[in-house]
């Protein structure tokens, strides 16, 4: 596929790939057609990285994944000599092994740095003169041009989050951001139906429900993303398969529902539950307690719908 230009045709593709995000894919394509490098900011499972692939797919510009982590130093992110071949033959061009930066940078790639508030400030530095001056500078190598197309696609998840550090001034002076929510329930609905073909239930309706009442609970500090969603209806119908019930038999939803959300969510540090009391209570508020005959553990869970 020949790359095309940021465009009105690069939304429309966009539109067509991803639910809900109308706002927010509009102002995604608008910053690419205008050159500029972007920051998505917003919580785990809020269509970051999906936003990003449909823009590369739409266009057929490179799509360079970063994950952001602590051990990610400047080499790994722009490139280094191979130490084998400086040993025979001394630093050269030939030896320079490009790292997912200067390989964005000369083929005119998106570079998505996932995470960007876990890199180091020491590899963020080399961001810098690459954002404000369209070029990376390597000792004993020499200069690297951004090709046109190239831009920065950077996402982080809120500051408070475990091991988030704040980035630079100087990083957020040089990049437009985007604040991107959890979706609408109807627009969490319509993933999951996305994601398993049996979905549009009742049963799979609720399941959103709990997933999205783990993001209010006051025990929560950080909630499941609908991918929690996703995985519980998928763990309830192979479940159900192994024990030769339905995906809605109470004994069946529950522990899928555990399995798929007890990983997902973090508790405040002050609280004395566990993340199974408080994702069964969830459960019991949306599909009835366990005492009563449409939440007894023999039969369905109870539709609220």
């Amino acid at each position: 596929m020949a790359a095309t230009t940021y465009g009105p045709q690069t939304l429309a593709s966009l539109r067509a790939a991803v639910v809900g995000r109308g706002r927010e894919a509009e102002l995604v394509v608008a910053a690419l057609m205008a050159s500029r490098h972007l920051l998505l900011e917003g919580p785990p499972g809020t269509g970051k990285s999906t936003i990003l692939r449909a823009v590369a797919d739409a266009t057929g510009h490179g799509f360079a994944f970063v994950e952001g982590n602590a051990e990610l130093t400047p080499a790994r992110l722009a490139g280094h000599f191979d130490p084998a071949q400086v040993l025979e033959s001394g630093y050269s061009a030939d030896v320079w092994v490009d790292g997912p930066l200067a390989r964005a940078l000369r083929e005119g790639a998106l570079l998505y740095l996932e995470e960007i508030n876990r890199i180091p400030e020491e590899t963020l530095n080399l961001l810098v003169t690459v954002m404000s001056e369209g070029e990376l500078t390597i000792p004993r190598l020499g200069r690297i041009e951004a090709h046109p197309d190239f831009r920065m696609v950077a996402a982080m998840n809120p500051f408070d989050a475990v091991g988030t550090a704040r980035i630079s001034g100087a990083i957020y002076d040089r990049v437009c951001r985007v604040s991107m929510d959890y979706q609408s329930e109807a627009d969490e609905q319509q993933i999951a139906a996305k994601h398993v073909p049996t979905a549009g239930t009742d049963f799979a309706a609720n399941v959103v429900t709990l997933v999205r009442a783990t993001r209010q609970h006051p025990e929560i500090r950080v909630g499941s993303s609908v991918r929690g969603a996703v995985d519980l209806l998928l763990l309830a119908e192979d479940l159900a398969t192994l024990r030769g019930d339905v995906p809605d038999a109470r004994n069946v939803a529950l522990d899928a529902a555990l399995t798929a959300l007890s990983g997902r969510v973090r508790l405040h540090d002050s609280s004395t539950t566990t993340p199974e009391a408080v994702i069964t209570g969830l459960f019991d508020d949306i599909f009835g307690p366990p005492d009563t005959p449409e939440g007894s553990s023999e039969g369905k869970v109870k539709s609220r719908r």
